[in-house]
């Protein structure tokens, strides 16, 4: 009897699941028209039924009901009541009914009823957060992501007002270069794949579990100090709207690229296609530095040192030699789950992540050079002084991974986010370079092989707090970052070809054997508290709070000179330098045979530990004096010490070397005064900073074995060798930049997410650092301080449906942006005296020029096309930076500019199925088949290349499927 009772109660709990599993859910979010904030406790029910919920401290309800169409009543005390009719209810589905705008009532406790559609409108949720928000600010949706066809956020960021990527990745705002933007990851500081940068590689985020990207343009006192273009902040989802899983492929096809018989490449490892080595090109030495110099064994390679240096030579890779093969065009593939569920006393949510992409370029015809300007004054044109022209090939992979939990209570929200990265890249090119040698020209052939590992592994552990009232909120965050970077055994070889046979020496560069390490940690935590009160006797909100980032860097590079000695038997085949018949001793003959030199014993530059603490501590305000004029007032305060181990070229050693202890206060100032409903104009003022990196902040020597260009790092001195006096240009003492803002905005709202804002900005900069070519260096750079600069420039930006032509060409809209910018630099002394000692006849000197970094114009242009529940989306878009000075010349250096790249591309996306389950997508990348370069530009001058390289054409198509 008692297990047929039991059986009866399992049956019933299986059919009440299953009762229960058919049913749908009325799910989405309340705010404040007036303010973008979310609204708390609104009651939301449905006509004719008992069922309903009240919002939480998101503004968000969800509501369980069975299959079928229902009309909403969604009330608030002092609010116009809203009905939403025909919401529809899908069984086992969610309904999501985004960003519904609650308006006053005009007279006060007395309902009007709305009736509207159902709002699934995300974008213009943003869009009332943009025209509320304290910050001057412009972002990208989810749903314009969806619109636009973007696959991750670097793709659709780059559509949002003044922001421009370079290589496919990397954010700038308002022409301004890395250094003074700044990327975070849901509002804490996460450093990227490349730890040199200050932002955040943007393509690792696929677009279906990012919830918007907002750029803020203006300073308040809760954001970070350093920045000054712009705070680009990811933002992804914690609660699903509606339960997702999806699987996604893609293709990419370049015909200038991809299935090329002649494409170079090297001896690749068993793991290289997940990422990592497999210890195929481990160093020799085992980054010991108690290894045998050749000084030490020569003439006795029977010696136990001069064994072990055999054994030593023996375990080098033998591989020197690009060679061709076939390359395969680029692929992805991607998973993402996600979904929330709803119990007693609180709410999960979950997302979930995993991506793989594997792309590979074939660049022919890769042109490197060097010029200098005569010493001759007559002499307008440019001195050739390295010309090198080749092909390279490089694949490279990225692996990653996103995980997010979220658990929501009454009166709190707790979120934990896991995101792992692995990122391999390998290179090999063969290129013909010309050199000069003390005035001479001389030919040579050049192989390049290496391989680059990244990996970044960011957690974040955050929790949001209401008191009973919601009056007071307390957030807490914790993000710890580990990356780690090596580039084992880069390899550069190159042979003299001009003498009838193959010979290596100084002139034509020794050939180098290469390994680097980087290890880095970020621990990131901040605490702050608001509280909601009133200020003549209107709503007021006062923040506050405290934060704390500790960075460590270790930094090593350990490099070996190959040479052969004299005598021994060269084919031009690298190769052959590590032939076992080759190596040191040959026929045991000490005179002969391949030998190497560790250039980083006794004394290595390059290897350092560098530490940052940054204490940080806010208050601000948000008050109104009068009902349309909002202010914010704050300060920032930050206490930033950084310290140094290691040693510089001349052997003098650092130990915990204090090298910046700053204490500074970052003001702010935001106005918002609302002309109409529609209508704001926004004025701000802020000082905020830009400090040096770590790399920056070294002795390093940085080589890229491609172009063969160095990074010098800011501690290095610099003096003029064509000077008979020698004359300092560079002192070495590197210092942050601090920067004071201005910013004017006016901007109008229309219906249907249309926009009109045009905005001004003025900022000045005291000792801006720039890239500055290095000329006790050949084909070297490095960051200095230079003189005082400002920056002067203006923003356009609208947004317009076609709809006001015709109701038929609504399906259509365009979307552009200007950005135009002037920048001066004052030059320091130095700079100027190098400029006036080498000038042409005829030249006159000024003693201002461009800021580096700093581009005059941005253009963004959009046309779109979204059809009428026909599933067909598409998109026209272009992109263009104006000439922009990239690396400051000095003494008889040139400066260097980029030539406008002109960026035309479409997408167009396809939803087919059922439910729409199904996406198709076609898009064509670099339509104008421009080039990448770079000039040489001097007074009266023929343009010279500093580089090229030849992207081609991409086409591409993707998959997707939402099960």
């Amino acid at each position: 009897m008692r297990l047929k009772y039991s059986f009866l109660t399992l049956l019933l709990v299986c059919i009440s699941t299953v009762l229960s599993a058919q049913n749908g859910f009325i799910r989405g979010k309340v705010i404040d028209d007036a303010s973008g904030e979310e609204l708390i406790g609104v009651t939301v029910l449905i006509q004719g039924t008992t069922k309903g919920a009240v919002t939480d401290f998101d503004g968000a309800f969800q509501i369980s009901i069975e299959p079928g169409t229902y009309d909403l009543n969604i009330s608030f005390v002092s609010f116009n009541t809203i009905t939403i009719t025909g919401v529809n209810v899908a069984p086992g589905e969610a309904t999501v009914i985004d960003g519904i705008r609650m308006k006053e009532s005009v007279e006060e406790l007395e309902a009007v009823v709305v009736t509207a559609e159902v709002i699934r409108n995300s974008e213009a949720a943003l869009l009332t957060v943009k025209r509320k928000s304290t910050n001057v600010l412009d972002g990208i949706s989810s749903q314009s992501f969806r619109k636009m066809g973007d696959g991750n956020a670097a793709a659709a960021v780059k559509r949002v007002t003044g922001v421009s990527v370079q290589d496919g990745k990397y954010v700038y705002v308002r022409g301004l270069g890395d250094r003074y933007t700044k990327s975070i990851l849901n509002g804490m500081d996460v450093p990227g794949l490349d730890p040199n940068r200050n932002t955040l590689q943007m393509d690792i985020f696929p677009t279906n579990v990012v919830n918007s990207i907002v750029v803020m343009k203006s300073f308040t006192a809760d954001l970070p100090a350093d920045f000054t273009g712009g705070v680009v902040n990811v933002e992804t989802k914690d609660f699903p709207e509606e339960k997702t899983m999806s699987v996604s492929a893609g293709i990419s096809y370049n015909p200038s690229m991809h299935f090329q018989s002649d494409y170079l490449s090297s001896e690749k490892g068993g793991t290289d296609w997940l990422g990592f080595d497999n210890g195929d090109r481990a160093i020799p030495t085992g980054r010991s530095e108690n290894i045998p110099l050749f000084t030490e064994v020569v003439g006795n390679a029977s010696s136990t040192e001069g064994q072990q240096y055999r054994n030593i030579l023996e375990n080098f890779n033998k591989n020197l030699a690009a060679r061709p093969t076939t390359n395969f065009m680029d692929y992805s593939l991607g998973f993402s789950a996600g979904n929330q569920k709803s119990f007693d006393k609180y709410t999960l949510g979950y997302n979930v992540a995993l991506s793989y992409k594997y792309k590979t370029n074939f660049y022919k015809d890769a042109i490197y050079s060097r010029y200098g300007i005569e010493g001759d004054q007559s002499v307008f044109e440019l001195d050739r002084l390295e010309y090198q022209k080749g092909n390279f090939g490089e694949s490279e992979v990225l692996l990653g991974g996103l995980a997010g939990l979220a658990l929501k209570t009454k009166n709190a929200k707790y979120k934990f986010n896991l995101l792992h990265l692995q990122n391999g890249q390998s290179k090999a090119g063969i290129f013909d370079y010309v050199g000069s040698d003390l005035g001479s020209n001389f030919e040579a052939i050049q192989h390049n092989i290496e391989y680059s590992q990244r990996s970044m592994t960011n957690g974040l552990l955050s929790g949001t707090f209401y008191t009973e009232d919601k009056t007071w909120q307390y957030d807490v965050s914790f993000s710890p970052t580990f990356s780690k970077i090596e580039d084992p055994d880069i390899r550069f070889t190159r042979f003299r070809t001009d003498n009838g046979g193959y010979s290596i020496g100084t002139e034509s560069g020794i050939p180098e054997r290469i390994w680097r390490f980087l290890d880095e940690k970020n621990l990131s935590s901040k605490a702050q508290a608001t509280k909601e009160y009133e200020l003549f006797d209107r709503d007021a909100k006062l923040k506050f709070g405290v934060g704390h980032t500790y960075k460590n860097r270790n930094y090593e590079i350990q490099g070996f000179q190959i040479i052969p000695r004299p005598g021994t038997n060269l084919s031009g085949n690298p190769d052959d330098l590590f032939a076992e018949e080759n190596l040191w001793p040959t026929n045991e003959n000490e005179d002969q045979g391949t030998t190497y030199d560790p250039g980083f014993i006794p004394n290595n530059p390059n290897l350092y530990d560098a530490s940052v603490n940054n204490y940080a501590a806010f208050v601000s305000n948000e008050f109104s004096i009068q009902p349309k004029l909002k202010s914010i007032l704050g300060v920032r305060m930050e206490k930033y010490y950084q310290t140094y181990t290691g040693s510089n070229q001349q052997g003098l050693t650092y130990i915990n070397e204090a090298v910046i202890d700053d204490l500074d206060f970052f003001p702010s100032v935001n106005l918002i005064y609302a002309l109409s409903e529609t209508q704001n104009l926004r004025a701000s003022y802020s000082s905020t900073i830009a400090r040096p990196s770590f790399r920056e902040s070294s002795f390093a020597n940085i080589v890229d074995p491609i172009s063969g260009r160095t990074f010098i790092g800011g501690f290095a001195q610099d003096i003029d060798v064509n000077d008979p006096n020698r004359a300092v240009i560079w002192d070495g003492n590197l210092q942050a930049t601090r920067i004071n803002n201005f910013d004017l905005r006016w901007e109008l709202f229309q219906k249907r997410g249309q926009t009109v804002s045009v905005s001004g900005f003025y900022k000045s900069f005291d000792a801006p650092i720039e890239i500055v070519q290095f000329v006790q260096a050949p084909n070297s750079f490095q960051p200095r301080n230079v003189g005082n600069g400002t920056v002067l420039g203006v923003e356009l930006e609208a947004r317009q449906n076609f709809g006001f032509i015709a109701p038929q060409l609504d399906v259509f809209s365009v979307n552009a942006n200007v950005t135009i910018v002037d920048s001066k630099i004052e030059m320091s002394p130095s700079e100027y005296n190098s400029r006036v000692n080498i000038a042409r006849e005829g030249q006159v000197i000024e003693n201002e020029r461009n800021m580096a970094g700093q581009s005059p114009l941005i253009v963004n242009a959009g046309l779109s096309y979204a059809g009428r529940n026909n599933g067909l989306e598409a998109g026209l878009f272009y992109n263009m930076q104006s000439e922009t000075l990239t690396y400051v010349g000095i003494a008889n250096i040139p400066d260097v500019y980029t030539v406008p790249f002109h960026a035309l591309n479409f997408n167009a996306s396809y939803t087919l199925g059922a439910r729409d389950h199904m996406k198709v997508g076609f898009g064509v990348d670099n339509i104008l088949n421009d080039d990448k370069e770079f000039v040489y530009k001097a007074y009266n001058a023929k343009d010279e290349l500093f580089s090229r390289l030849s992207p081609g054409r991409e086409f591409s198509l993707s998959f997707s499927y939402n099960f």
